[in-house]
């Protein structure tokens, strides 16, 4: 299973969804679906933005977890 940390990066950071979007370009639906936990999918594009801007690797946006059978 993969957990998305994407909102309680911005948190820490005391950063809204309207920041993340005017500081990396992206839409708000993506934004919004990546901090709600809504998507499916996220295109490689998408993370770069998002490291680049939040100043954090991929591995603390999103983390692999073994599920437990």
């Amino acid at each position: 299973m993969v957990i998305n940390h994407l909102s309680e990066i911005m948190g820490r950071k005391r950063l809204k969804i309207a920041d993340v979007v005017a500081g990396t370009g992206l839409a708000i639906n993506t934004v919004s679906g990546l901090y709600h936990d809504k998507v499916k999918r996220v295109d490689l594009e998408t993370l770069d933005k998002l490291c680049d801007f939040l100043g954090v690797g991929i591995g603390e946006i999103l983390e692999h977890v073994k599920e437990e059978s």
